[in-house]
């Protein structure tokens, strides 16, 4: 009996070792958990993959295009025929299996010869279709890994967001009760005292509006790990550099998993034109029969083949092949125009990434100290009586407008690079896993 631990491990079936290394994840994911340790973005990845019933589904259609091939390399099923033939049904013999020399009881077996070329190629089909499979889930995880990023770091910027918010409502608590103080002192005015609350009142509104942010955020970060909702998360990523070679951007993304779904996708089809060809070419039936007779007459065996007779190339099977290259030349075209489209997107989101990073190094370089100074000189001026207590609200609602304003771009940025930087699957153990066992497909 074959014991798969006793067997080398790669030597055991696909579908074991895959288990394996989810199960690793998932429990390596959970000691985190368990251990409420801040979960980094990498983890919550592991986490997405590990769950994800797409990547099953995927590895299914896998086994079943390598199963369909070993399949359709077969020669057909061999029928077995049965029967009676000249049998009376009038006269003194009529009903009679025995009477007239002419009637026979029949048994044979027919067989048709499907050239092995052809079968080479419907085995061919189901071999590229595994690898249009193994294309897609490469395209999936891919796709896991990046929205898992953006809910991660739209969690973790909107929880950023909520931080300074919050510290501008305690500042604006301090406000109110500085007011009320110096209207008590003489040296403030009721005016003073509403401006305060109102500020305070519009804090608490932007407060409940970013706490709907981070909430939201959470659910579609729960949505991919399943586990994460009360989990701190750990610091941000380096976000100042991607995977991609920018020095080579065209290349790069000629292996990209959507573009290799295409490729694949013509490879079927370039297997669909062969078969359209092969098909020009008619496969033989053999067929071998044993006659039983009366007692009174010899028993025969019947030896015979049958070919289609295709009398009409011209309109069937030329017009089959011509549609199947014309499916080639359509895949090919699509193909090359969904590059062409994914260069440009992919050339955009650089840009703009580029950019992003630019402009928030200016925000932490010179416009957030800048605001920052501006608040502390109109709050020494406000404690020298040189400028009012609505001034200095008025500034520091500036100072946090700027900072916000800088978390917002850093969050639009990281979106960015998370699209960027997952445009093909990190690092996976049951991808590799896949990949290695697709080498050996013809």
């Amino acid at each position: 009996m074959f014991s798969i631990f006793a067997a080398p491990y790669a030597a055991w079936p696909r579908v074991i070792r895959i288990a394996i290394v989810t199960g690793i994840l998932t429990l390596s994911s959970f000691a985190v958990l368990a251990a409420d340790i801040p979960l980094t973005l990498g983890q919550a990845q592991q986490l997405a993959v590990a769950r994800s019933r797409q990547l099953i589904a995927q590895d299914f259609a896998i086994t079943a295009s390598h199963e369909m091939a070993v399949a359709a390399g077969q020669l057909p099923d061999p029928v077995l025929k049965a029967g009676i033939d000249n049998l009376p049904i009038s006269g003194p013999d009529r009903g009679s299996l025995n009477s007239d020399f002419m009637t026979m009881r029949r048994i044979g077996v027919m067989q048709e010869l499907t050239g092995s070329d052809r079968r080479q190629l419907r085995a061919a089909r189901y071999d590229r279709a595994a690898s249009k499979s193994l294309a897609e889930k490469a395209n999936a995880i891919a796709a896991i890994q990046r929205d898992t990023a953006i809910a991660w770091l739209d969690s973790y910027y909107a929880e950023r967001m909520a931080a300074i918010v919050a510290e501008q409502a305690n500042q604006a608590r301090l406000e109110i009760e500085v007011a009320n103080s110096s209207y008590r002192a003489g040296r403030g005015s009721q005016a003073d005292i509403f401006a305060a609350r109102s500020a305070l009142s519009m804090v608490d509104d932007r407060y409940s509006d970013i706490q709907r942010k981070v909430r939201t955020a959470r659910i579609m970060l729960d949505r991919w790990t399943g586990l994460a909702t009360e989990l701190p998360l750990a610091g941000e990523p380096s976000i100042g550099s991607i995977r991609l070679d920018l020095t080579a951007l065209d290349k790069s993304l000629t292996h990209h998993p959507q573009i290799a779904v295409l490729t694949r996708q013509t490879e079927i089809a370039e297997v669909d034109a062969k078969l359209a060809e092969a098909n020009k070419k008619s496969d033989w039936t053999v067929e071998v029969a044993f006659q039983q007779r009366g007692p009174a007459y010899s028993n025969m065996v019947s030896v015979g083949i049958s070919l289609p007779f295709q009398w009409d190339q011209k309109n069937r099977q030329d017009r089959e092949l011509s549609s199947k290259l014309a499916m080639v030349e359509q895949a090919k075209a699509e193909r090359d125009e969904t590059l062409r489209a994914h260069v440009a997107e992919t050339r955009t989101m650089i840009e703009e990434w580029q950019s992003g990073l630019e402009r928030s190094s200016r925000y932490e370089r010179e416009l957030i100290p800048l605001a920052k100074e501006r608040t502390q000189a109109t709050l020494g001026a406000y404690r020298g009586g040189k400028s009012s207590l609505p001034d200095l609200l008025a500034t520091r609602r500036n100072e946090i407008d700027v900072r916000l304003q800088a978390l917002q771009l850093q969050a639009d940025t990281a979106r960015l690079w998370a699209q960027l930087n997952f445009l093909f699957p990190a690092d996976e153990p049951g991808m590799h896993l896949d990949q290695a066992s697709n080498k050996d497909m013809p």
